[in-house]
């Protein structure tokens, strides 16, 4: 194990403790493979931990997620048309980008700062929290791999308005308040 595996360990366990959760393999594994692979499905976490834990399972493995994501350890994402995902930048107020061509996702500061960001015309009483955006394009991996008729017909079916296949240079907004 490499000086900065134990560290990452030990963050985890310490992250664990502090949560009042018992340390334990999988999640400790869980946070690792979060660490190395951001805006992970479950079964991505899954298989990377099955890797160094075979005898986990992936019913096993939504315990750990969602124990982990109900003491704040992790941040349950799900973008629309996606599988739900989950990340470790917890302690700031942040939004995503999404390709809609290859489902790549990056995180975006938000400019405001703090939550929520966005202030909702009518809150029928509702307490605003936070407010959840997400802004869809193409990734230039992604974009630089379609060939030139691929991304006529894109621009072509997004200046006719369907919201289902949103242009690089028109995002569609994600906003949901929780």
């Amino acid at each position: 194990m490499t000086s900065t595996e134990m560290r990452e360990q030990l963050d985890a366990e310490q992250s664990l403790r502090a949560a009042g959760l018992r340390v334990t393999a999988p999640r400790v594994a869980a946070i690792e493979a979060l660490g190395e692979h951001s805006h992970a499905t479950a079964d991505e976490v899954f298989a990377r931990v099955a890797q160094r834990l075979p005898g986990t399972s992936l019913q096993a493995m939504y315990g750990v997620l969602g124990a982990l994501t109900g003491v704040g350890i992790l941040r349950r994402i799900e973008p629309a048309g996606s599988a739900a995902r989950y990340e470790l930048r917890i302690g700031d107020n942040h939004h995503h980008m999404v390709c809609s061509l290859c489902g790549a996702i990056e995180d975006v500061d938000c400019v405001v700062g703090d939550a929520p960001c966005l202030t909702p015309s009518e809150t029928s009483g509702y307490r605003v929290q936070t407010a959840e955006v997400t802004f869809w394009g193409s990734a230039p991996s992604a974009w630089r791999s379609r060939t030139p008729e691929m991304r006529g017909r894109r621009d072509a079916a997004t200046r006719q308005g369907r919201p289902d296949r949103p242009a690089t240079d028109n995002p569609s907004i994600n906003k949901e308040t929780r």
